[in-house]
C-alpha cells in the first residue's frame, strides 16, 4: 500500500503535462482491450472448421452448418459466406468478390491502429515538453534572490517524471501496435490461404459438372 501511495505522489509531481499523458495512456489501453476482444470474439477459427476447409472435398452444406453457429460479425463467416453465395458463378467472379470482402475486413481490423502509432510518437514528445517545463521552473527558482532547495527538487522531479511517464506510455502503445499489426497480418494471410482452398473447391466442382455434361 505504501508503494502505491508513493507512486501516486510521484505521479502528481509530474505537473500539468501528466493530464494529457494520462489521456493518451487511457486511449491506448482502451484500443488494445477493444482489439483483444475483437480478435478473441470475431477472428478465431475453430479446429473443426479449419479442418473441414482443408479437406478440399467437403460438402458445402457442412460448411454452411458450421458457419451458422458463428456470430454475424465474425470475420471468417463474412468471408466464407461471400464465397458460398457466389460459388455457382465463374471462379474469377467469386475470387473477385472474396477479395473485395477481404479488403473490407482488413480495414476493419486496422481501425484505430493509427491512433496507437500516433501515441507512440506523441507520448515521448509530451514527456519531453514536461521535462522542459520542469527544468524552466527549476532554473527560475535558481535564478531568484533566495534559492528554495525544495522548489528546485520538485521542478526537477516534475521534469523526470513527465519523461518517464511519456516513455512508459509510448512503450506500451508500441508493443500493442506491433502485436495487433502482426495479428492482423496473420489473420489476413490465413483468410487468403483458406479462400484459395474454397476457390479450388469451386473449380473442381465446375470441372466435374463439365465432365458430367460431356
Amino acid at each position: 500500500m505504501q508503494e502505491l501511495q508513493d507512486a501516486w505522489i510521484a505521479f502528481k509531481l509530474g505537473g500539468m503535462i501528466i493530464l494529457p499523458l494520462s489521456l493518451l495512456g487511457i486511449i491506448a489501453l482502451a484500443i488494445m482491450l477493444e482489439k483483444a476482444f475483437l480478435y478473441w470474439r470475431f477472428a478465431r477459427l475453430s479446429y473443426d472448421l479449419l479442418n473441414l476447409v482443408e479437406t478440399y472435398n467437403f460438402a458445402w452444406n457442412d460448411l454452411e452448418n458450421m458457419l451458422s453457429g458463428l456470430n454475424e460479425r465474425h470475420y471468417y463467416k463474412r468471408f466464407f459466406e461471400v464465397v458460398i453465395t457466389n460459388r455457382h458463378r465463374p471462379a474469377w467472379w467469386t475470387e473477385s468478390r472474396a477479395a473485395d470482402e477481404a479488403q473490407l475486413i482488413e480495414k476493419s481490423l486496422a481501425r484505430r491502429l493509427w491512433m496507437l502509432e500516433t501515441i507512440v510518437t506523441a507520448a515521448p514528445l509530451l514527456g519531453l515538453l514536461g521535462t522542459i517545463i520542469g527544468m524552466m521552473h527549476a532554473f527560475e527558482i535558481i535564478g531568484g534572490d533566495v534559492v528554495n532547495p525544495a522548489g528546485v527538487t520538485g521542478s526537477v522531479a516534475e521534469a523526470l517524471i513527465a519523461t518517464a511517464v511519456g516513455l512508459l506510455i509510448a512503450l506500451i502503445a508500441l508493443f500493442g501496435f506491433n502485436y495487433f499489426s502482426r495479428l492482423q497480418s496473420q489473420t489476413m494471410d490465413e483468410m487468403e490461404r483458406l479462400g484459395t482452398r474454397l476457390i479450388d473447391h469451386i473449380r473442381l466442382d465446375q470441372q466435374g459438372s463439365i465432365h458430367e455434361a460431356a
